[in-house]
């Protein structure tokens, strides 16, 4: 069984004991979040889509930790105009592990 959820504007395909990175969502390491934002679930090859969501469908996930991306560094250059800009971003991400998928109506 796997779906398809939708958390901080990106879209994953999880599965029961799957562990993602996702961006950061509220709570400490440990804490059980509910994702209602299903699109997708299919189970023995019985496929519901959603309509944008599906209706009643949740997944269910334990927080890992909360930890950070790697650093990316941002560098803006115009040749030959004395102009140059370093800047740098870390984003803030959540592990998750997948611990249950209810199926909906």
């Amino acid at each position: 069984m796997f779906a398809v959820i939708r958390t901080g504007g990106k879209q994953y395909k999880v599965a029961a004991g799957d562990v993602i990175k996702v961006e950061k969502l509220a709570g400490d390491a440990g804490a059980s979040l509910k994702l209602d934002e299903v699109l997708l679930v299919s189970d023995a090859g019985n496929t519901t889509v959603g309509t944008p969501l599906v209706a009643g469908a949740a997944v269910t996930a334990t927080v890992v930790a909360q930890a950070h991306a790697p650093h990316i560094i941002i560098f803006k250059k115009k040749r030959r105009q004395n102009y140059r800009r370093k800047n740098g971003h870390r984003q803030d991400l959540t592990i998750l592990r997948i611990t249950d998928i209810q199926a909906g109506a």
